[in-house]
């Protein structure tokens, strides 16, 4: 078929629009403190807009609810924090334009579903999703879900090392690429394998995502059709027990996000991740070295030129009200808000930059 300039243009035009479409609704600035959910549900003509969380026991969330200083329930209810979270009558708010879905299972096993409501205060314990699903709400007008496939005590370096990775050698051992087993051996031996392998929990965590997406209206009521618009990732607590993983821990966060784009069809999702709360900027061993890889692949730092305005990282340390990931940050509420509302933020001010650019 033959073109002509007129027409190009034309076809041009139609393909920016598209690109813009998911974006039109999203909001420039988000008010501080957050205004409290309007009640009110979403445009459900508007695709999905997916959000999948990922990580360890970080993401998966031990902030306590109830029981006295330390909680969310003294955190709102007697220092005034995040007021969006309670009504006038002090109940807790319910956003009916996000939904939280949670799913886990140990590497491929079968799925589990523990979530499965509007973004809501409910059980014992939060996670980030309920800072990052407030922001997105507020910024988006399109439907939002949420939904988180984890669980504790996984490492980047061997449970969820993402497809592609291949087999290195460091210290005399060699150490497992993706789907070999064990997770290392010594060099010049033959690998004995075990009942796991590199890249098993990645396998499952993936699995069960596609699983709801799968079932996508009995997980968002009234959905037709989804998008992957980003993806969230806390983790790097089991990473720093060993130090082959802790050196390679960069290079496999560069494939995580590149992967995770490609097995969901989403080249240009979005990427958030989160520092572990008690690392501060200068320090040393391992735990520097996973600071480092995760501040590197920061859009804005210039080391990863692809990654500019697509992925962001949020520097915890200064937003940990104590403790480290290892005892859950001693199960304080503030710490889970404080970077859920910041890697919500974060996400948003992808958004934006990408609807003020859309192509690459």
């Amino acid at each position: 078929m033959i073109r002509d300039k007129r027409s190009e243009i034309v076809i041009f035009g139609v393909a920016m629009l598209v690109l813009l479409l998911p974006l039109a609704g999203l909001a420039e600035t988000i008010p501080s403190p957050l205004p409290d959910p309007d009640g009110k549900p979403a445009d459900m003509s508007q695709p999905v807009q997916v959000f999948i969380l990922l990580g360890q026991s970080n993401m998966i969330g031990f902030g306590k609810v109830s029981g006295g200083e330390g909680s969310l329930e003294y955190a709102v209810k007697e220092k005034g924090l995040y007021p969006y979270l309670i009504d006038d009558a002090g109940n807790w708010t319910v956003r009916y334009d996000v939904r939280y879905v949670r799913v886990m299972g140990s590497g491929t096993g079968p799925i589990k579903v523990f979530n499965n409501e509007w973004l809501t205060v409910s059980g014992r314990t939060i996670g980030p999703e309920i800072g990052i699903g407030h922001y997105l709400g507020e910024a988006l007008a399109a439907p939002v879900l949420l939904l988180k496939s984890c669980i504790g005590n996984r490492s980047l370096g061997w449970d969820l090392l993402p497809p592609g990775s291949k087999q290195y050698e460091y210290k005399g051992k060699i150490y497992a690429g993706y789907k070999e087993s064990p997770m290392s051996w010594d060099k010049g031996t033959k690998p004995e394998p075990i009942g796991w392998y590199a890249g098993m929990q990645y396998d499952g965590d993936i699995a069960r995502a596609k699983m709801v997406l799968e079932e996508l209206d009995k997980y968002y009521p009234g959905a037709k059709s989804y998008e992957i618009a980003g993806f969230f990732f806390w983790q790097g607590d089991k990473d720093r027990y060993n130090e082959a993983h802790a050196v390679h821990y960069e290079e496999n966060l560069v494939r995580l996000i590149e992967q995770l784009r490609r097995d969901f069809n989403a080249p240009n999702a979005k990427f958030v991740c989160a520092t572990l709360g008690q690392t501060q900027k200068g320090a040393t061993g391992n735990d520097g070295l996973i600071l480092e890889a995760q501040l590197a692949v920061d859009g804005r730092s210039g080391k990863y030129p692809q990654f500019q305005g697509n992925v962001a990282t949020v520097y915890t340390y200064p937003l940990s009200k104590g403790g480290a990931s290892n005892n859950h940050y001693g199960g304080n509420a503030e710490t889970y808000m404080n970077v859920g509302e910041a890697m919500g933020k974060a996400m948003v001010e992808l958004l934006n930059e990408a609807k003020k650019d859309p192509l690459p």
